[in-house]
C-alpha cells in the first residue's frame, strides 16, 4: 500500500507560530473585554508586541526553510481536515501588516485612551478591540488554506471593521457603516455561491487540491466570476466604490487608518490568491484585461475627484480609491507575461509592493490628517497654513507618503510602478504604463498643493486648538519612512514572495 502522509510529514518546523498568530490577538481581545475599557488599551498593545515578535519568527522559518510553513488542523489531513499554509505572499502581507497595525496603535494611545478619573469608556474599549479583531482575522486571510475558512475570515473582518465607522455614534456616519455592511454583505454572498459551485462539482475548497483539479469549463468560469465580483464589491474598485468615501472619511483618524491601509487588503489578497493559484489555468488574458480596465477607471476618476475635495480626509479617502486601481493593474500585467510563457513574478511582486507601500503611506496620510483636524480643528484644503510650524513631523510624513504613492524613488511606490511597468513593456501592453504616469501625475498636484498650503506662514496671533504628542506625529512619520523607504526591498538577496509558491505561473491559458 502507499504511504499516505500524516500531519507529521506536512506539518513544517514552525507550523505552530500560524495558529498563534491567529490566536493572540483574539486572546487579545477577549482579556481586554474581561478587563475593561480601562485596561484595554494596555492589553491591546502588549498583543501588539507579541504578535509582530511572532510574525517576525514566520518569517525567519520561511526564509530558512525555502519553502512555505504549513499547519494542518486537529491532524486531518485535507481535503477532510484544514491546512493552514503562509507562503511568501502571505508573509510579506503579514509583516506589513504587523508593522501598520503597531503603528496605529502608538498612534491610538492619544486618541482612545482611558479618561483619567474614568473606569469604563465606550469608544477606547471598542476601538481597542475592533483593533484586535480586524488583525487576527487578517492574518487568518493571509494563512488560511481553503476557501471556506477564507470566507468565515472575511466576515469576521467585516462585521469587525464596520463599526469603526461608526465610533462616534453620529448618524451620518452609521448611514456610512450601514451602506458599507451592505456592500460587503452583497459581496460575501456572491463569493460563497462561487465556493459552493466549485465544491459541488470539485469536492473540496483546499486551494491546492483546487489547483490540480479546476478544469476550463462553465462552472469554473461561472465560480471565478461570481467570487471575484464578491471580492470587487469589498474592496472598493470602481464603479463598486460608492461605500468608501464618506466611511473612510467619515471614521476617526486612527479608524480611517485600519480602514484604507488595512482592511481592503483582506479582500484584494484572497482576489490574488484566487487568480493565480486556484484558476490559474482557467483565467484569461480578456478576462484579466477587464479587470485591468476598471482599475484604470478607478485611478483616472479617483485621482480627478480628490482634486476636487475642499476636505482633507475626504481627498485621501478618494486617492484611495484612485490607488487601489494600482492593485489591479497586476492581473492583466501578470496574465499578459503568463500568456507569452514568461515567468509573471516581475507583475506579482510588482502589485504585492504597491499593496504594502499603499498601506503604509494611506494609514500615514489619515492619521496626519487627524493630527491637524486636531491642531486646527478642522481639515480644510484651502486653509493649512501654519502647519509646517506647528507639525513639522507630520507634513513630512505627509510629503514622504505621497512622494510614495506619486511614485518617487527610491520609495516603495517607485519600486512597485518600476516592476509593473517593466512587464507592461515586455508584454507590448504599453497602455498600462502610460496609465501608470498620468496616474502619478495627477497624485502628485494633489500632493502638492496640500504641502504647499501646509507651507504657508500661520495668520498673526494664532494658536493651535488643542496640543499634539510628539510620539503621534513621531508614528505617522515612522510609517511614511517605512513607506519612503521600501524601495530598498531591491537590494534584498532572495525573491522572498517567491518562496513556497506551489502553482506554475506558466499555466495561465493565452
Amino acid at each position: 500500500m502507499p504511504h499516505s502522509l500524516s500531519a507529521q510529514d506536512v506539518t513544517t518546523p514552525g507550523g505552530l507560530l500560524l495558529v498563534l498568530a491567529i490566536l493572540i490577538p483574539f486572546i487579545g481581545m477577549l482579556i481586554g473585554f474581561v478587563f475593561g475599557g480601562g485596561k484595554a488599551m494596555r492589553v491591546a498593545l502588549a498583543t501588539l508586541a507579541v504578535g509582530l515578535a511572532i510574525v517576525i519568527a514566520i518569517a525567519k522559518a520561511l526564509v530558512q526553510s525555502g519553502d512555505a510553513v504549513i499547519y494542518i488542523l486537529g491532524g486531518w489531513m485535507p481535503p477532510l481536515g484544514v491546512a493552514l499554509r503562509a507562503d511568501g505572499l502571505s508573509v510579506v502581507m503579514l509583516l506589513a501588516i504587523a508593522v501598520v497595525i503597531c503603528g496605529i496603535g502608538v498612534y491610538a494611545r492619544a486618541d482612545f485612551g482611558s479618561p483619567s478619573g474614568v473606569k469604563e469608556a465606550r469608544a477606547p474599549l471598542t476601538f481597542w478591540l475592533l483593533l484586535l479583531a480586524v488583525w487576527g482575522s487578517l492574518n487568518l486571510v493571509f494563512v488560511s488554506g481553503d476557501l471556506f475558512t477564507l470566507y468565515v475570515a472575511l466576515e469576521l473582518l467585516t462585521f469587525a471593521a464596520v463599526p469603526l465607522v461608526s465610533l462616534d455614534g453620529r448618524s451620518e456616519t452609521v448611514r456610512s457603516a450601514l451602506r458599507y455592511l451592505l456592500y460587503a454583505l452583497l459581496g460575501s454572498v456572491l463569493y460563497l455561491l462561487g465556493a459552493v459551485l466549485l465544491y459541488g462539482v470539485y469536492g473540496t475548497l483546499d486551494i491546492p487540491l483546487l489547483a490540480m483539479r479546476v478544469r476550463p469549463e462553465p462552472v469554473a468560469w461561472a465560480a471565478l466570476a461570481l467570487m471575484i465580483s464578491g471580492l470587487l464589491a469589498k474592496t472598493a474598485l470602481f464603479p463598486l466604490h460608492l461605500w468608501l468615501p464618506p466611511a473612510h472619511a467619515g471614521a476617526p483618524a486612527a479608524a480611517s487608518a485600519v480602514l484604507s491601509g488595512l482592511v481592503i487588503k483582506g479582500s484584494w489578497f484572497l482576489a490574488v490568491r484566487l487568480w493565480f493559484d486556484v484558476f490559474a489555468g482557467v483565467v484569461t488574458l480578456p478576462s484579466a484585461q477587464t479587470l485591468g480596465t476598471l482599475g484604470a477607471a478607478a485611478i483616472l476618476v479617483g485621482n480627478v475627484v480628490a482634486l476636487r475635495q475642499t476636505r482633507l480626509k475626504l481627498l485621501i479617502a478618494y486617492s484611495t480609491v484612485a490607488q487601489i486601481g494600482y492593485l489591479f493593474l497586476m492581473f492583466p500585467l501578470a496574465t499578459g507575461l503568463s500568456s507569452a510563457g514568461l515567468d509573471s513574478a516581475v507583475a506579482v511582486n510588482g502589485g504585492m509592493l504597491q499593496a504594502i507601500s499603499h498601506a503604509m503611506a494611506k494609514a500615514a496620510m489619515f492619521m496626519a490628517a487627524g493630527l491637524i483636524y486636531t491642531t486646527l480643528g478642522h481639515d480644510r484644503v484651502a486653509d493649512l497654513r501654519g502647519m509646517t510650524s506647528t507639525l513639522p513631523m507630520t507634513v513630512l510624513a505627509f510629503a514622504l507618503a505621497g512622494a510614495s504613492l506619486i511614485g518617487l524613488p527610491p520609495s516603495g511606490g517607485f519600486l512597485a510602478k518600476w516592476l509593473l511597468i517593466s512587464a507592461a513593456i515586455t508584454t507590448l501592453q504599453w497602455w498600462w504604463a502610460l496609465l501608470m504616469l498620468v496616474g502619478g501625475l495627477l497624485t502628485s498636484v494633489y500632493v502638492f498643493i496640500v504641502v504647499v498650503r501646509s507651507l504657508a506662514p500661520a495668520h498673526d496671533g494664532w494658536k493651535p486648538k488643542l496640543p499634539v504628542p510628539r510620539y503621534q506625529q513621531a508614528a505617522v512619520l515612522a510609517l511614511a519612512l517605512c513607506s519612503f523607504l521600501l524601495g530598498a526591498a531591491v537590494l534584498c538577496p532572495l525573491d522572498v514572495m517567491q518562496i513556497g509558491r506551489t502553482v506554475s505561473r506558466n499555466t495561465l491559458l493565452p
